[in-house]
């Protein structure tokens, strides 16, 4: 039995990341020019404004990672210091620490059933006089309902980070995952779809908050840089992302039919929009199992791994709890998730992850 998966190793799938030739020349061709040791080069700003362009954003700033990129986004907002701001119980940890690191209290709201998407009925029941802000952020496949949430934070006067750090190129209504929000923001971490093993970016279409956030970053020079060389190897990456969506997304069709008479493997409602994968999500009806499941398909190759902790066990000395956040512990406790390199294998790959995966199940 083999020990589990790193979220880089996918022994049914590709190594991740690709070796795409592409990546390759543009690697060689900043070291032949020297743009990769350079401070300003031409690779982020180019970076910038392809993103700004994909997005349909006026603005864009690349910066380290995804996770800083929220706490330049909330910062970006210039709420008053200790302000709430409300954030699904359901979440990447780094999303509540950079809350506080803001200088803001977190508010957690509950997530809908067998989703991983904040309850937008709830929102409204959250808000306090202290609330001034909102962290959105699309998980697992699953696609918050941005209309409905944008809705409710322009007529109660709030402003909202759309995390889209697990999906790049998903689609709401018509308008990119990212661009919905306020500001959004995006991660380039070793493991994601788009990836320069570090780095992230912020997209926002209004000049106040572009400027704001590069005045937070500017410490005589930016503190928290996204470099030429990682740029260089963005920038082919951005030109594919589209079409190696479409390619997961059919691999993710082929899980979810083999799955769909198991009925201990819960998967989501189908998203009103375009669902990107990073990782694909599902709810066990057990959770108990979760641990032997992981294991037993970790040994079998096949990279699922737990999902997140959540927040509703936190003390509540440092954030505000909403309701008994029922949907988030049980998502927090039956949560698995397959890492994205296996969809972009070949036919027989896939079909092995697939027949592995449905064994397992039971379906």
């Amino acid at each position: 039995m083999v020990g589990p998966l790193s979220e880089s190793e996918s022994p049914l799938g590709p190594d991740w990341p690709l070796k795409d030739e592409d990546v390759r020349v543009a690697l060689l061709a900043a070291y032949a020019d020297g743009s990769w040791g350079k401070y300003h080069g031409p690779h982020v700003a180019r970076l910038e404004e392809e993103l700004s362009h994909y997005f349909e954003a006026p603005h864009a700033l690349t910066c380290a990672s995804g996770t800083i990129a929220v706490e330049i986004a909330l910062r970006s907002l210039n709420l008053p210091e200790g302000s709430e701001v409300l954030l699904a119980a359901y979440d990447f940890a780094g999303n509540f620490r950079a809350i506080q690191a803001a200088g803001l209290r977190p508010a957690l709201v509950d997530i809908e059933a067998n989703r991983w998407r904040i309850d937008v009925a709830e929102i409204e029941a959250a808000i306090t006089p202290e609330t001034r802000g909102i962290v959105v952020s699309h998980l697992h496949g699953d696609l918050a309902d941005m209309p409905a949430v944008m809705e409710i934070a322009q007529r109660r006067q709030l402003q909202v980070v759309e995390d889209a750090c697990q999906s790049p190129g998903a689609i709401i209504d018509g308008r990119k995952a990212g661009s919905w929000g306020d500001v959004g923001t995006l991660s380039f971490g070793g493991s994601k779809l788009l990836t320069s093993g570090r780095g992230g970016a912020v997209i926002t279409s209004r000049a106040d908050l572009q400027q704001r956030a590069r005045v937070y970053c500017e410490r005589g020079n930016h503190a928290f840089p996204l470099s030429e060389l990682q740029s260089a190897v963005l920038l082919p990456q951005l030109a594919k992302l589209d079409a190696r969506n479409d390619q997961r997304r059919k691999a993710v069709s082929q899980f979810r039919e083999a799955m769909r008479d198991s009925a201990g493997w819960i998967s989501p409602p189908p998203s009103d929009g375009y669902s990107v994968y990073y990782k694909v999500g599902w709810t066990l009806a057990d959770p108990a199992t979760r641990a032997a499941v992981c294991t037993q398909l970790q040994a079998s190759g096949v990279a699922i791994a737990a999902g997140f902790r959540g927040f509703a066990k936190r003390p509540a000395a440092w954030c505000r709890k909403v309701g008994d956040l029922s949907q988030a512990r049980r998502a927090a406790e039956g949560t698995i998730t397959l890492h994205h390199p296996v969809l972009l294998g070949n036919e027989a790959e896939l079909a092995q992850a697939v027949g592995v995966v449905r064994q397992v199940a039971g379906g």
